[in-house]
C-alpha cells in the first residue's frame, strides 16, 4: 500500500544549514561550478576586492602569486580590512568578533551595500571572499593598518583562533592566502595563462593600477600597468592589424553617477571586435551600454556622411559601420542590474541614454575636427555596404537554387541520421575522408550524422561574408546545420542538438579546429552562445594486455594513474623488521606517496634538502618547519605562524623596539635564501636594517606535513623517504613483490615509480596521433558512443580565444606573430617537421 507523501512530510524533514555548510554543500550556487573554471573564480573573487580598493582610489598595487603548492596569495596596498571589534556581530554571536572575521566568515557582510565605502564595485556584495574561505582547505589573512600587522588563520572556513596583532609594518593593505580544498574541487592546479589574461584585462580597465602575477612553481612573472588604460587595450587588440586611422578615439564622462569610458579604432579587418564591461565585469552578452553605443555610432556617422554628401547609391547600415571596429566600453554603475543567460548582460535602462548622449556628442565633435579620420571611417563603411550587398545577392541566388541557406537540399557528402528529434540528433564535422570512413562505420545511424570536410576551410576571420558563402565546405556546413548565418541566423531552425568538431590531435587538426571555431564565433554566434557546439576529445592512449579487450585513456595524468592502479594489483611491500603491506593498505600508501611527489620536488628546487630538513622535524607533532626566518645574522626555522609571532615578540623585547616584518612568499630557489642572508648581513650597520625581519614561507611543506601525518598513521616515519648511507652488500631496505617478480628500493619515494613500472610490464600502449589511425570500432568505442566518449562544450570564451589567436597568427602584422611564437616555443609537445 502506497504511503501518501504529505503524511511523511514533517518538521524532521527540514533542516537549517549554516552559511559555511550551505556553501560547502552547494558550491556551484556561489562560484558556478567546481571544475577548473570555478577554481580560477576563487582567485577572481579575492582580486576583485583589491580592485574595488583601486576603483575607490585607495590602492595602486595588486600582487597575485601562485605558490609552489598551488595555494594563492593576493596582496594589495589598499586601506586594509578593518580589524577592530565589530559591535553588531559580537552581540549577535555573544563573543568578541573582529570585523576581519566577519568579512571572512559571514555571508552578506561587507562594505558594498551603501555608497559609504565603495561608490561602485565588481565583487559579489559581501559574498566573494567569504565563499573563497569556506571552499579552502586553509586560508590566512594579514592586514597591514596603522603601522601594525594583524593575522588570522582558518581551516575550511573555521577560524583557528582570534585575530592577533603580530608585529609592526610600514606597509598598508591586505594579504590573503588560500588553498583550494581538494574535497570540493576536482582539480586544484591553476593555469598561469588563464590568470594572466584576466589580470591584464583588469590592468587595462583600471588606469595606472600595477598588477603583478608570479608563478612560484617556475618563477615566471609578469607586471601590467597602463597609464592610458583602455586606449592601450584597443592598441593591444589591434596589434596584429592594419589601422584605418592612426589615433585611438577616446571619450570619458560622468552623468547621474554613471561613469563612462569608450576607446575605439578601425582596422582593416572584416569583423566587429567590441568588448564591454561594467564595474570590471566582462558583459559578454552586451546590454544597455552596448545598445547606447551602437545607436550613437550609427546615428552620428550617418549624419556626417549625409552632411558631407558621401553616400551616393548605397547608404551604409549600423552593421556596415561596425565592420573593422575595435572598441572597449567600460562603465561604472553604482547599482548594476544584470540579466541574460549568463548574468553578464546589463539591464539598467538609464545607462543606454547616458552612453548614447556622451559618446554621440564626442564622436560628432571629433569627426568635425578630424575630417581625414572621418572620411577614412566612412569609406570603410561604404566598402562594407558594397560587400553586404554582394553577400545579399549571393544568398538570394542560393535560395533560388534551393541551396545552403534555403534548406531545400542537403550536401551530397552528408551521411545524415534517421531521427527527426532535433535535440537528440548530432552532427559530427570530421577532418577529411580518412576519418569520415571510420566515423561512418562507427556512428549510431539513428541520431548521429557525419559531414567530412576536405582540407582547411576558408578563414572566416580574414574573409568577407560573400567570400565565406562562396566556399564549398562552408556552404555544406550551413546547409547541414540549417540555422542560417549572420543576422539571419535562427537557432530554432537547426537540424541538430549538437554540432561536434572532431579533428586529429596533430598540428593540422588543431588548425582546422581553430578555423571552425572562428567560423562559428563570427557567423553562427548564437549557436555557440546557446551551447550547441562541442569538441570531441578522442583518447590519447589505447592500452591492451595480452588478448584482453583494449581500454582507452584520455590524458597523460590518467595514464599515470592507470599505471599506478595496474601496478598495485597483487603487489606487496616488505620492509625491514618483517613489516608487510598489501591490499588496501598498500594502495593507500602508494597514493599518499604519489600525492607527495610534486611538493617534494618543489622543496628541493628551493635548495632545501629533505634529508637536512628532516633534522628540523618537531619531535612532538612530527611536522617539518614551514617558516624560515632571518634577522640580522640570526637564522631560525619555525613550524607554525604562532611560533613566528612569539619569536618576533621576544626579539622586539630583546632589541627594545618594534620590528618591520617582511614576508617573502615568492621565494623559489636557493638564491632567494642566500639573498635573505646576505641582505640582512650587509645591512647590519644600517639602523633600519637592524629592525627588519624577513620570513620566507615554504607553502609546499604544509602539504608535505599533512601527508607525513598520513604516513605516520600507516607506520612509516619521515626517514623512510630518505636514502640511508649503506656499506657492503646489504639488501634493499624495501622489497616489492608481485607474483614471482621482486625489486628493491632504498626509500619509499621511489615506490610510486616502481609500481608504475610494474604496471607497464606486459602492456601494449599505443599513443594515437589522429582519428585516421582508429578503425570504426575504436572510433565508436572512444569518441562516438555517448556512454564512453568525452565531449567538451565550447563556451564564448573558448571561441573568442580562437578568434584572437587567429588575429595574432593570421593578421597583417609580423611582430605580434613573432612574439607569440617566441613566447610559446618551449610549450610545444608535438611538432610536425
Amino acid at each position: 500500500m502506497a504511503i501518501e507523501p504529505n503524511k511523511t512530510y514533517s518538521e524532521g524533514d527540514l533542516e537549517h544549514l549554516s552559511d559555511l555548510e550551505h556553501v560547502r554543500e552547494r558550491p556551484s550556487m556561489y562560484i558556478g561550478d567546481t571544475t577548473v573554471r570555478g577554481l580560477h573564480h576563487l582567485v577572481y573573487e579575492v582580486v576583485d576586492n583589491s580592485i574595488d580598493e583601486a576603483m575607490a582610489g585607495f590602492a595602486s598595487d595588486v600582487t597575485v602569486i601562485i605558490n609552489p603548492d598551488d595555494s594563492i596569495t593576493v596582496e594589495d596596498n589598499g586601506r586594509g580590512i578593518p580589524v577592530e571589534r565589530h559591535t553588531q556581530l559580537s552581540e549577535q554571536m555573544d563573543r568578541e568578533v573582529s570585523t576581519l572575521e566577519g568579512v571572512m566568515t559571514v555571508l552578506k557582510f561587507g562594505g558594498k551595500f551603501t555608497k559609504g565605502a565603495y561608490q561602485t564595485s565588481g565583487g559579489l556584495h559581501g559574498v566573494g571572499v567569504t565563499v573563497v574561505n569556506f571552499l579552502s582547505e586553509w586560508a590566512e589573512v594579514e592586514v597591514f593598518r596603522d603601522g601594525a600587522v594583524h593575522h588570522q588563520e582558518y581551516e575550511r572556513g573555521v577560524p583557528k583562533g582570534p585575530i592577533r596583532r603580530v608585529g609592526k609594518s610600514d606597509k598598508q593593505g591586505t594579504k590573503t592566502t588560500f588553498k583550494a580544498d581538494p574535497q570540493i574541487f576536482q582539480v586544484t592546479k591553476y593555469s598561469y595563462s588563464t590568470l594572466v589574461k584576466r589580470l591584464q584585462e583588469l590592468a587595462f580597465l583600471n588606469r595606472g593600477v600595477r598588477i603583478t602575477i608570479t608563478d612560484g612553481r617556475n618563477n615566471e612573472s609578469e607586471t601590467f600597468q597602463y597609464e592610458d588604460g583602455i586606449r592601450e587595450f584597443v592598441v593591444h587588440l589591434n596589434r596584429a592589424s592594419e589601422q584605418v586611422h592612426p589615433e585611438v578615439l577616446y571619450v570619458s564622462g560622468e552623468q547621474d553617477g554613471v561613469e563612462l569610458e569608450v576607446a575605439l579604432q578601425y582596422s582593416g579587418e572584416y569583423t566587429e571586435n567590441v568588448h564591454t564591461y561594467v564595474n570590471n565585469i566582462n558583459t559578454h552578452e552586451g546590454g544597455t551600454h552596448l545598445s547606447g553605443f551602437r545607436a550613437a555610432l550609427t546615428r552620428t556617422l550617418n549624419n556626417y556622411g549625409k552632411k558631407e554628401n558621401l553616400f551616393k547609391d548605397l547608404a551604409p547600415t549600423g552593421e556596415d559601420f561596425r565592420e573593422g571596429l575595435t572598441a572597449v566600453i567600460s562603465c561604472r554603475v553604482p547599482h548594476p542590474q544584470f540579466e541574460g543567460q549568463t548574468k553578464t548582460k546589463l539591464g539598467n535602462g538609464e545607462v543606454e541614454g547616458i552612453v548614447n548622449t556622451l559618446f554621440g556628442e564626442y564622436l560628432q565633435k571629433h569627426l568635425e575636427e578630424n575630417p581625414k579620420t572621418a572620411k577614412a571611417i566612412l569609406r570603410k563603411g561604404l566598402v562594407a555596404a558594397e560587400a553586404r550587398e554582394s553577400a545579399r545577392k549571393a544568398r538570394q541566388l542560393i535560395r533560388e537554387r534551393k541551396g545552403a541557406l534555403g534548406g531545400g537540399s542537403l550536401p551530397g557528402k552528408l551521411r545524415d541520421c534517421s531521427s527527426k528529434e532535433v535535440d537528440k540528433c548530432e552532427l559530427y564535422l570530421v577532418e577529411g575522408d580518412s576519418a569520415g570512413g571510420p566515423a561512418e562505420g562507427g556512428r549510431r545511424r539513428e541520431f548521429q550524422a557525419i559531414l567530412p570536410l576536405r582540407g582547411k576551410i576558408i578563414n572566416a576571420y580574414k574573409s568577407r561574408e560573400d567570400k565565406v558563402l562562396a566556399n564549398e565546405e562552408i556552404r555544406s556546413m550551413i546547409a547541414a546545420i540549417g540555422a542560417g548565418i549572420g543576422a539571419e541566423q535562427d537557432v530554432g531552425k537547426r537540424r541538430y542538438g549538437r554540432v561536434v568538431i572532431m579533428t586529429d590531435a596533430d598540428v593540422d587538426g588543431s588548425h582546422i579546429r581553430t578555423l571552425l571555431l572562428t567560423f562559428f564565433y563570427r557567423q553562427m554566434y548564437d549557436l555557440v552562445a546557446r551551447g550547441h557546439v562541442y569538441v570531441a576529445q578522442p583518447p590519447l592512449f589505447r592500452v591492451r594486455r595480452g588478448k584482453s579487450p583494449a581500454r582507452y585513456v584520455q590524458t597523460e595524468e590518467e595514464m599515470r594513474s592507470e599505471l599506478l592502479s595496474l601496478g598495485l594489483g597483487e603487489s606487496v611491500l616488505e620492509a625491514e623488521g618483517g613489516v608487510s603491506v598489501e591490499g588496501e593498505a598498500m594502495a593507500k600508501l602508494v597514493h599518499t606517496l604519489a600525492a607527495m611527489e610534486d611538493s617534494l620536488l618543489q622543496l628541493e628546487r628551493r635548495g632545501v634538502s629533505l634529508k637536512i630538513h628532516a633534522e628540523r622535524q618537531d619531535p612532538t607533532s612530527g611536522k617539518l618547519p614551514v617558516y624560515h626566518v632571518f634577522f640580522g645574522m640570526e637564522e631560525n626555522w619555525f613550524i607554525s605562524r604562532q611560533e613566528v609571532d612569539e619569536y618576533i615578540r621576544q626579539t622586539e623585547e630583546r632589541v627594545g623596539d618594534e620590528l618591520v616584518v617582511e614576508f617573502g612568499v615568492a621565494a623559489i630557489g636557493p638564491q632567494d635564501i642566500e639573498d635573505a642572508r646576505n641582505g640582512e648581513a650587509s645591512g647590519a650597520a644600517d639602523a633600519a636594517a637592524k629592525k627588519r625581519l624577513r620570513v620566507i614561507e615554504l607553502h609546499e611543506v604544509r602539504t608535505i606535513n599533512t601527508l607525513i601525518g598520513d604516513l605516520s598513521q600507516m607506520g612509516f616515519e619521515i626517514d623512510s623517504l630518505i636514502p640511508q648511507e649503506r656499506t657492503g652488500e646489504e639488501t634493499s631496505r624495501y622489497v616489492i613483490r608481485r607474483g614471482e617478480n621482486e625489486s628493491g628500493i632504498d626509500d619509499l619515494r621511489g615506490l610510486p615509480a616502481a609500481i608504475r613500472a610494474a604496471g607497464e610490464r606486459g602492456l601494449q600502449i599505443i599513443r594515437f596521433k589522429g582519428l585516421g589511425e582508429m578503425n570504426a570500432e575504436e572510433l565508436r568505442d572512444t569518441t562516438l558512443d555517448p556512454a564512453a566518449r568525452t565531449l567538451l562544450r565550447v563556451t564564448m570564451d573558448d571561441a573568442a580565444a580562437a578568434d584572437e589567436l587567429f588575429r595574432i597568427l593570421m593578421g597583417d602584422q609580423v611582430e605580434p606573430r613573432r612574439e607569440f611564437i617566441q613566447k610559446h616555443a618551449l610549450d610545444v609537445k608535438n611538432l610536425d617537421v
